[in-house]
């Protein structure tokens, strides 16, 4: 029998490695993963480069494990917000790299990723440094720039609602980036709220199937 729920938070990240590339959920503190970036602080691992949409809030969640210094790197699309002074001093400090790509992009390339899509032209960001040394090229009159796909070691989202076989739901605004990293990563783990029986998620609501979820651990 498929079984993809885990028995603590502990068990759910305990094989992330040194050095391993995450995607975390969330746009701001929505459907973001706490308690699992709580558990892999706890763990210990360091030098991770994390995929978000931002750069943490306050000092809970992703802007804890920035504190902690776990991370090498940082790829978002909004870095630097009114409560983002955790990665703003790392960054100041040089103690934390960055790659800034366009929200659009940033959700296409993980797309991209998780459908097999080797790469892709788009016009954001051409123009700019975000385009340097990237090929470019003239589509219908107008210039585009050549991005490639975002890849991950592991996935922390945040859901709902799940099964035992990795079926998800999301609470509205929650959803967010979720569903696309759940694709994209070699190991996805999904923070629920709840886990249910199978057959009990209506198949037509299901928005991440099980085939893409590797654990399912309730906080």
């Amino acid at each position: 029998m498929v079984n993809k729920t885990v028995a603590s938070l502990q068990a759910a990240v305990a094989d992330v490695p040194d050095g391993a590339t995450i995607m975390i959920g969330g746009f701001g503190v929505a459907g973001q993963p706490s308690a699992l970036i709580d558990a892999l602080i706890a763990q210990g691992a360091r030098n991770l480069t994390v995929i978000n949409n931002n750069a943490g809030n306050g000092e809970r969640g992703l802007a804890a494990l920035l504190k902690a210094r776990r991370v090498r790197k940082m790829v978002c699309s909004f870095p630097r917000q009114a409560d983002s002074f955790v990665f703003d001093a790392l960054y100041r400090a040089g103690e934390v790299e960055l790659e800034v790509v366009p929200q659009g992009n940033l959700a296409e390339r993980i797309r991209a990723a998780g459908a097999g899509i080797g790469a892709f032209f788009t016009p954001t960001g051409h123009g700019t440094l975000l385009a340097e040394g990237k090929e470019t090229r003239l589509i219908a009159g107008r210039p585009h720039v050549l991005e490639y796909p975002l890849t991950a070691d592991f996935a922390l989202i945040k859901a709902h609602r799940g099964d035992r076989l990795g079926n998800l739901v999301y609470r509205k605004a929650a959803r967010n980036f979720g569903p696309v990293m759940a694709t994209a990563a070699a190991c996805t783990v999904a923070q629920v709220d709840e886990v249910v029986d199978v057959g009990a998620l209506d198949p037509e609501a299901v928005v991440t199937p099980g085939i893409f979820v590797h654990r399912v651990v309730v906080a």
